[in-house]
């Protein structure tokens, strides 16, 4: 099953952590073969909020909601099941610093008609 291991912390925090660190988690898990897709983001200030509302798009600067951690990056990861997911999760650098919310990727189911 996929589980999207989306990395939360606030941004001044990262500079604890070396990209070395995180290259070298992500290499294992690619070893493992667990690792489907893994990248880092941009800091929160480069973000932009797109909204359709009543068929109008509305376009702001900035994230979604001013929080005190960011998304920060995102490992897709595959995993027999959730406790397996939390093993490879406890090992990603940033849950040292911020936190790591692991949740199950949903396959799209279009509708009967």
């Amino acid at each position: 099953m996929k589980y999207l291991c989306l990395v939360y912390a606030e941004e001044r925090r990262l500079e604890e952590i070396d990209d070395g660190e995180c290259l070298r988690c992500g290499q294992g898990i690619a070893d493992s073969g667990r690792l489907l897709a893994a990248e880092p983001l941009h800091p929160v200030s480069t973000a932009t909020t797109l909204r359709v509302r009543d068929g109008k798009v509305s376009v702001t600067d900035g994230p979604f909601a001013e929080t005190k951690e960011q998304l920060t990056g995102f490992y897709l990861i595959d995993a027999a099941d959730l406790d397996e997911a939390l093993q490879i999760a406890a090992k990603i650098p940033p849950a040292r610093v911020g936190s790591i919310e692991v949740r199950p990727v949903r396959e799209l189911q279009p509708r009967q008609k």
